[in-house]
């Protein structure tokens, strides 16, 4: 039988009118059953997501975490390739053991000559003074034979004695002025050892200089190794934080850019429920509220939360809203952080109702 098409008509233009009316009614004539002071919403519970990268380029070599997987701070969640980076850390490793032995000999010809050279002064300035002795003893001879030479040289003139005896005098003179020139040569010669040992100082800080110069060098060398053992340890990827693994964006062999995001983890202790509030009762809402959280998986557990955060800017605002009707259209995101989540059951993704309770002093009541 064919309808007549008023009929249709009529009902094109009642049906659409009928469903509005019943979204409206469901949306605030059941709403309002709530006792004054609390405020249902509903939304999707969230977590805060960490995407988990390598600071390196590398071929991934192990994965060893999959989605859902739980993940604690710290654990390993992937293994690049590393041998590159670990024959690098090697020869920086030797590098700076190289430098170290060196830095420890210069240090050790240091300190012995820290004791070597006042020894050698010691020494030294003990030969001048034996040389100083040495030249005023041969002074005191010398002036002792210049006198018995002379007055032998007077008896001789005078036929008091003979010319044996002159010239033996002569010969003992000849020699001592022979040794007062040997003495004062050795004393020379011990005045320059004492110069020569003096100069063990500056040998003594030119070494310094060579110590501090190895010890810059080592200093670099160990920077090197420092570096390289760094990339080495970033080239193991561990978990940020403890979570779940929500996403996993690559596999075993790929070749990663530094970074490529690999992992995406959301704290499962963490979690938050976002809701929508209409600006007609953004007013009622502060901080620190406490609300209840229901889900359909667990109709009969609610799951205590908090007001953590309400947004300053409402969503979906129009240009210009003018009469009160279209003021009700602005919302508001809130934020429901859980006190906790037993045994991790509620999960990203879950939709969940909410009760706010912005009166202490109302009863709690379940979602309507």
């Amino acid at each position: 039988m064919k309808v007549p098409r008023r009929y249709l008509l009529t009902a094109v233009l009642i049906i659409p009118l009928a469903v509005g009316s019943f979204l409206l009614l469901d949306r605030f004539v059941r709403n309002q059953r709530l006792p004054e002071g609390l405020i249902q919403a509903n939304g999707r519970i969230e977590g805060d997501h960490v995407t988990v990268a390598s600071k390196f380029p590398g071929r991934i070599q192990q994965l060893l975490v999959r989605e859902g997987a739980t993940v604690t701070v710290g654990q390993v969640l992937i293994l690049l390739d590393d041998r590159q980076v670990r024959a690098r850390a090697d020869q920086a490793r030797h590098a700076f053991e190289a430098h170290e032995a060196q830095v420890q000999a210069a240090h050790m010809t240091l300190a012995v000559l820290n004791l070597d050279v006042p020894l050698a002064i010691e020494r030294a300035e003990a030969q001048v003074a034996k040389a100083k002795d040495e030249v005023a003893k041969a002074l005191s001879v010398e002036k002792e034979a210049r006198s018995d030479a002379q007055r032998f040289r007077e008896l001789a003139a005078r036929d008091e004695a003979s010319i044996q005896q002159r010239d033996q005098a002569a010969m003992r003179w000849e020699v001592a002025q022979k040794d007062i020139a040997s003495s004062r040569s050795a004393l020379t010669q011990a005045v320059k050892e004492l110069a020569q040992a003096e100069l063990g100082w500056k040998r003594v800080r030119a070494k310094e200089s060579d110590v501090t110069a190895l010890e810059r060098q080592r200093d670099q060398a160990d920077a090197f190794l420092n570096e390289a053992e760094s990339v080495l340890k970033d080239l193991t990827i561990t978990a940020p934080t403890s979570g779940t693994v929500t996403t996993r964006m690559v596999d075993v062999g790929e070749v990663v850019a530094a970074g490529t995001p690999l992992l995406e983890l959301v704290d499962l202790d963490h979690l938050y429920l976002k809701v929508y509030v209409p600006e007609v009762q953004i007013g009622k809402m502060r901080l620190d509220l406490a609300a209840r959280i229901y889900t359909d998986a667990f109709p009969g557990q609610p799951f205590d939360a908090t007001v953590r955060y309400i947004a300053s800017k409402a969503e979906f605002t129009p240009k210009e809203v003018q009469t009160p009707d279209e003021r009700v259209k602005l919302i508001y995101a809130v934020k429901l952080y859980l006190a906790a989540n037993p045994d991790h059951r509620l999960t990203p993704g879950l939709p969940a109702d909410a009760i706010i309770r912005w009166r202490e002093d109302v009863a709690w009541g379940k979602p309507k």
